[in-house]
């Protein structure tokens, strides 16, 4: 029997990346569920830290589902500051924040260095700076707007990750995918970074074939989630200049466009970036197949004294308003479909979609009983979650759905998933 590919899984919430990729059985929690033992990962540690409250439910929540066993409930930033801590593993996996990633400085007599505290890209450098045996692959989500921020500088932020990896000895591939674009049951676009270490075949092979010909056929991303393109003849191409600190610096300055295109691939300091589009023909999930019919308590419901607000809310507008100075100003934003369509994938799931008070962006569906918000069973349906997944005493049903607004879709990484165990797969075969 193969070994397992030993997986770290940072920033972990409530375990979507572990669900995706261990491949867990079984449609709710109150029926059971259970990890697939064929699954070639394993989950070897893992850590979940909320900085921001007391009560650390997502991280109850992960040891409720998957057990105490290996999981982390301490701040990683304190964590990392002794890596032996962390179990060698061969693939590293998270979701970490969109933050600031500029640099001020870099240490004396070292390849140390400060950014601003609690930035968590950092302690995923710092883990792959300071172990000993580096972990051969990452696998890593984030925002979309990770590849046009900071606004004066258009991809700064995510060029100082690529020349991050690249200093560190890792080739890069990327992708910004919207889950629904391959049938998935939520619009919910992120990008999806994974990285190889200078030594594996995988690396080997992006020097083997054209960066086009990874991007849209023999890539990870490619392979799992095919991709087409309109502009075979001009990607774009160009060089990372300088260290990580000059690249904080002087990325784009003063840039109105962004350089980076929703694909790429990063190898020795050389980024190719083409824009790409879903390359799908299968079957589409829709809200409609995911609903609880009757199956809904009454509190989800929208009282009809309140419709008025959520209507207002929901629609277009164009008024006069006044600031906190008292200085009046035009305010006008598009309407949004009211109700969510049944027919269509779902809207982006926010963290604010729990909760009774009328809001623009929760979820509201019609239904025969009348109109009503989305359930957490509902909201883990649009993730791909098992159902109740996220269910336990104390956590409330608020909590629930921002739990799923901080998730991602379960599918994407199980997709990519098996094609990444494909390429190591193959890789292990050659090296026997």
């Amino acid at each position: 029997m193969a070994s397992k590919i030993k997986v770290i899984e940072l920033f972990a919430g409530v375990g979507g990346f572990r669900l995706g990729l261990e491949g867990w059985n079984g449609k709710s929690a109150s029926s059971g569920y259970k990890k697939d033992l064929k699954s070639p990962y394993e989950i070897v540690w893992s850590n979940q830290w909320e900085p921001s409250t007391k009560t650390q439910h997502a991280s109850l929540v992960y040891e409720n589902r998957f057990g105490k066993k290996g999981h982390s409930n301490e701040n990683i930033s304190d964590v990392v500051e002794d890596v032996t801590q962390i179990p060698d593993h061969d693939l590293l996996v998270g979701g970490f924040p969109c933050q600031d990633y500029s640099v001020a400085t870099t240490l004396k007599n070292s390849k140390g260095l400060i950014g601003k505290k609690g930035v968590l890209w950092w302690s995923i450098e710092k883990i792959l700076s300071a172990k000993k045996n580096k972990p051969k692959y990452l696998f890593l989500e984030n925002v979309d707007r990770l590849l046009i921020s900071p606004s004066g500088q258009r991809g700064r932020d995510f060029a100082i990750i690529l020349q991050s990896l690249n200093e560190l000895g890792y080739a890069v591939e990327w992708r910004v995918i919207n889950a629904a674009d391959f049938g998935m049951p939520q619009r919910r676009r992120r990008i999806f970074i994974l990285a190889y270490l200078k030594g594996t075949s995988i690396y080997e092979s992006l020097n083997e074939v054209s960066p086009k010909e990874w991007i849209l056929k023999e890539g990870t991303l490619a392979e799992g989630l095919p991709v087409t393109t309109d502009n075979t003849l001009f990607p774009t191409e160009f060089k990372l200049k300088g260290d990580i600190v000059s690249i904080s610096e002087n990325f784009n300055k003063n840039g109105t466009t962004g350089l980076f295109e929703n694909s790429g691939i990063m190898i020795n300091g050389t980024v190719t970036t083409l824009k790409t589009q879903p390359n799908y023909d299968g079957s589409f999930t829709v809200l409609r197949d995911l609903v609880q019919n009757g199956e809904v308590t009454q509190d989800f419901y929208i009282n009809e004294t309140e419709l008025d607000k959520w209507t207002y809310l929901k629609g277009p507008k164009k008024e006069m308003r006044k600031n906190a100075d008292g200085f009046e100003y035009n305010y006008s934003e598009g309407g949004m479909i009211f109700p969510d369509p049944l027919d269509k994938p779902s809207r982006t799931i926010i963290t604010g979609e729990g909760g009774k008070s009328p809001s623009r962006f929760k979820h509201v569906i019609q239904t025969s009983k009348g109109y009503r918000r989305l359930s957490p069973v509902e909201l883990e349906r649009l993730n791909m979650f098992p159902d109740d997944h996220t269910k336990l005493d104390g956590v409330s049903d608020t909590k629930r759905a921002f739990f799923m607004g901080n998730a991602l879709v379960v599918g994407v990484i199980e997709k990519i998933g098996i094609a990444l165990n494909q390429k190591i797969a193959n890789e292990v075969a050659i090296q026997s």
